[in-house]
């Protein structure tokens, strides 16, 4: 029997992963520790001494932001699935399929805002591929992979939430999906109902959308140890091993899915159930209007900047103090437990079925 649905937007679902992708992976190799899964962002490969972390990520390119504010738009996205893995993006490997009304000017100014970018995070761009294709077109212009290579012992895994921990969100829902379109589609919400002030600062959220400074800020204070900054030198081992704490478990970029399909993967991914009170997630007003105002369900669309921790009781308040220190807003917002699913406010979510913001996409741009 044929299956007459319309695929689903996005990332394919967990059954087409687990039937087609996951029994194909090639060559069996004892170097690849951590392969594909579901709600997993990265893999891990041992090479000598070092661990590479690696992702591959769609390349979007969207001409009204300005093509050097989509330049940075395009690779915070890349760079996000290696930073959550408390390792640091070190090279950016780009394949462009352009379409023919993106000229070499245009190009140009797109590259520069790239590669300006990842002189300043620290990250080379040792190749790549640069084409134009019969029939690419806008947004969709390629995909990167990026790389971190760094100590193995720094990898925080993303199955690694642990009954006990504590789960931490920064700046709450709808954050770019407000930031794009806002600044796509300011006219359309103004029609809507929004004033100019709630507008301005929801496009600006879209200069908010990298997890890449704070994951990898948090991730340290979450190694520093318990007792490293006053800690009696005449302890005993054991006397330490009881006080010590084991930091950041697990973090998750809130990416397509939004808020609640990644607290579903994070939960999957690490075998346990996760408690959530959203009195204590945090809100951002623009970006909550913004979705509302499009009829979309905040938390069920991608917000990419909100980063979800699962940390150590013990490291809690190193990890917010360093957060808040970046001015980035966090709350203590659940609890890791023994179990599954997720539960806000004592009711049971599941992931949803398409993230909301394809389909306001696919409309918005279609009134051009």
């Amino acid at each position: 029997m044929t299956d007459d649905r319309a695929p689903r937007r996005g990332k394919v679902d967990r059954d087409v992963l687990e039937s087609v992708v996951r029994p194909n992976l090639g060559a069996a190799r004892e170097d690849v520790r951590l392969g594909p899964a579901h709600g997993v962002d990265f893999g891990v490969v041992d090479v000598a001494d070092r661990a590479v972390v690696c992702a591959t990520d769609p390349i979007s390119l969207l001409p009204e932001l300005g093509y050097e504010r989509a330049g940075r738009f395009a690779l915070s996205f890349a760079l996000g699935d290696v930073a959550v893995s408390g390792v640091a993006p070190t090279h950016f490997c780009p394949s462009f399929a352009l379409p023919s009304d993106v000229g070499d000017d245009e190009f140009e100014a797109f590259w520069a805002a790239v590669a300006a970018e990842c002189e300043a995070l620290g990250v080379a761009i040792p190749t790549g591929h640069t084409a134009r294709y019969p029939g690419a077109s806008l947004p969709w212009v390629g995909a990167a992979t990026v790389l971190g290579v760094g100590d193995p012992d720094d990898v925080i895994r993303p199955d690694g939430a642990r009954p006990g921990d504590r789960l931490l969100v920064t700046k709450g829902p709808g954050i770019e999906t407000a930031g794009l379109f806002a600044s796509l589609y300011p006219d359309v919400l103004a029609e809507r109902g929004l004033d100019e002030a709630t507008i301005d600062a929801a496009a600006a959220l879209l200069d908010e959308t990298s997890v890449m400074r704070d994951a990898l800020a948090a991730a340290e204070a979450g190694r520093e140890s318990a007792g490293s900054d006053g800690s009696d030198a005449n302890e005993t081992n054991e006397e330490r091993t009881a006080d010590a704490d084991a930091g950041v478990t697990a973090m998750h970029d809130a990416t397509e899915g939004g808020l609640r399909g990644a607290l579903c993967e994070t939960a999957e991914a690490g075998g346990v159930r996760i408690d959530v009170d959203s009195g204590a997630v945090p809100t951002n007003v623009a970006a909550v209007a913004t979705c509302e105002a499009l009829d979309l369900d905040p938390w069920a669309c991608t917000t990419s900047g909100t980063l979800l921790l699962a940390v150590d009781p013990a490291a809690v308040d190193r990890v917010v103090a360093t957060l808040e220190s970046r001015g980035t807003p966090v709350g203590v917002a659940g609890e890791v437990r023994e179990g599954s699913g997720v539960f806000v406010d004592g009711e049971r979510v599941e992931p949803p079925a398409e993230d909301a913001s394809w389909a306001a996409y696919e409309r918005l741009s279609g009134r051009r």
